[in-house]
């Protein structure tokens, strides 16, 4: 078994290296040695099909795993009902961006709790997803929707929120951003066994498979009373969590996750860095 390590989206370093567009991203992270690539989409979606499927065939011939991350601007759980059902809308073109990537996991948001009670948000988010789902099947995509943990205490996202939604549809998985899980919990995220629990957890709730080949986000994150506040670098070691009590975790099981830094420009690099400690323990 292995794990699988790349950027979200283009470091500081791919511009320095003389990089510009991210046709070239699949060579550029092969060339750091790693072989996975989340293409970002968060501001909204701008490139062809055409574009991204030229990407796809880059992905494949460098030997790089793509998962796509979908616009912030979906509400899942939004009070307003014309905004879920845009969110469904989003949702196709997300999916359609994700096939032409040849992406086997487009990651969402699962939505804000700030101005509602928890239980409605998540009815809302699940009337949503079945939705989304419904749109899945028919037009026949194949890659899964990725439901992210997320940071801020007013957004939903804990675990036990994630493997709810994710209980509704076969076609969605969790997403475990672990540095979200640290800043929105203050840091619990210390040991190997804090890890662990995660990994044990999905598998007892949604199977064995979904925590072997689970798809991760990991960055040291800033946090405050609220949880999180900004992605670190690893340079920055006042925030956790470590990286290296997680891999360990992760050799010990035995599981195959993929990991995507979000860390604050270094991406490339943290993500080297996590392979060469996770390769170390081989």
């Amino acid at each position: 078994m292995s794990a699988f390590f790349g950027p979200g989206g283009n470091s500081d370093s791919f511009r320095r290296a003389g990089y510009r567009s991210t046709l070239d991203a699949p060579r550029f992270v092969a060339s750091c040695n790693l072989d996975a690539y989340e293409y970002e989409a968060g501001q909204g979606l701008s490139a062809s099909l055409e574009a991204l499927a030229a990407i796809g065939k880059e992905a494949v011939a460098h030997g790089v795993r793509m998962s796509f991350h979908t616009p912030y601007f979906i509400s899942l759980s939004s009070v307003e009902p014309e905004k879920r059902r845009k969110s469904v809308d989003y949702l196709y073109t997300s999916a359609a961006a994700s096939d032409a990537l040849g992406a086997t996991v487009m990651v969402v948001h699962t939505g804000s709790a700030a101005k509602i009670p928890r239980e409605t948000a998540m009815e809302y988010a699940a009337e949503t997803l079945r939705l989304a789902d419904e749109m899945l099947a028919e037009h026949h995509f194949s890659v899964k929707l990725g439901l992210e943990t997320m940071g801020k205490l007013n957004q939903l996202g804990t675990l036990d929120e994630v493997i709810a939604l994710c209980k509704l549809s076969p076609r969605f998985v969790p997403v475990v951003d672990f540095g979200h899980i640290n800043a929105r919990e203050r840091g619990t995220l210390k040991t190997e066994d804090d890890f662990k629990r995660i990994f044990d957890q999905i598998a007892a709730q949604l199977g064995a498979e979904a925590a072997e080949h689970l798809h991760c986000h990991f960055s040291r994150i800033e946090y405050t009373e609220k949880g999180e506040k900004r992605h670190l670098t690893f340079a920055d070691e006042t925030f956790g969590p470590d990286h290296r009590p997680l891999l360990r975790a992760v050799a010990s099981l035995g599981v195959s996750p993929t990991f995507i830094s979000e860390s604050a420009g270094t991406q490339s690099e943290d993500a080297g860095e996590m392979k060469a400690y996770y390769l170390s323990l081989q």
